[in-house]
């Protein structure tokens, strides 16, 4: 993985339409609906290319270093689908300037159907209506998949915990383990990196966000009854920010951008193939 993660560095910075390598940004973007208004779907938006979709979901709590649903959003799913494009095959939807779309979806949306991948960020803050359960249910059911990232400690695993059962009252949530297809789409992940916002980790270099409450990041599932993983969580690690911060700070791009961007695509591929 060590080995993969180097090249997969090298490549990112080399493919870099900023030359990233070298030129990092010396400001934090600005992130969530407040700074980047919701871009929702128009009615015809599936046009045979790959759409990330991001879950707009209503808090019913606060979680220290999120924002609720728009958390990570807009630059974590649209630098994931630059790299995925880059470095794969797969065709992605883009604006007329070049810049890959990233939906934001209500469950309530018609347009939740036509999103091949839902991310969510900050579920531990989630409240789901029964209307929106049913429809997530059933988006899930007729083969959607949906990714839950950047959560941390033990209450905000409860509440999502909650939350998903009332949309999949039966569903088994495990570890899943190394040996797993999709730890091995593309790159082989054999580790499931804790990573923290970049904001933590130039103040404290601590990976951590809830101290001994969150001492490793965890990799789990839920999946149907033929065994396809249709939600995947990564709790107690905030993926989106190897993505969205990628060009901010070499430190922290060279220690968890590539192997985020390892998981990241494994992850796409995996429910582009299932």
């Amino acid at each position: 993985m060590v080995a993969a993660a180097c090249v997969l560095g090298l490549i990112i910075a080399a493919t870099a339409p900023t030359a990233l390598a070298q030129n990092f940004r010396r400001f934090r973007l600005p992130e969530g609906s407040g700074s980047y208004p919701p871009k929702y779907p128009p009615e015809n938006f599936a046009d045979g290319t790959f759409a990330l979709c991001k879950l707009q979901y209503t808090s019913g709590r606060y979680e220290a270093m999120g924002i609720g649903w728009s958390t990570d959003y807009p630059y974590a799913g649209i630098n994931l689908m630059i790299r995925l494009s880059e470095l794969t095959r797969t065709p992605v939807t883009k604006h007329a300037n070049g810049e890959p779309t990233y939906w934001v979806v209500r469950l309530t949306d018609a347009a939740l159907f036509k999103c091949p991948v839902l991310m969510g960020s900050d579920v531990g803050t989630m409240v789901l209506t029964d209307e929106e359960a049913q429809h997530l249910r059933e988006y899930l059911v007729k083969g959607g998949f949906l990714w839950v990232d950047d959560f941390w400690g033990t209450p905000a695993w409860i509440q999502w915990v909650t939350q998903i059962h009332k949309a999949l009252p039966d569903a088994e949530i495990f570890d899943i383990p190394p040996e797993h297809p999709i730890r091995h789409m593309m790159f082989p992940v054999d580790e499931i990196e804790q990573v923290t916002n970049i904001q933590n980790w130039l103040r404290t270099r601590d990976t951590s966000e809830r101290g001994a409450d969150s001492p490793r990041a965890e990799f789990r599932g839920i999946a149907d009854a033929r065994g396809r993983l249709m939600v995947v969580m990564t709790h107690n690690s905030d993926f989106g920010d190897t993505w969205e911060r990628e060009s901010e700070n070499p430190e922290f791009f060279a220690r968890f951008s590539p192997k985020g961007y390892s998981l990241g695509i494994n992850v796409l591929l995996y429910a582009l193939t299932h």
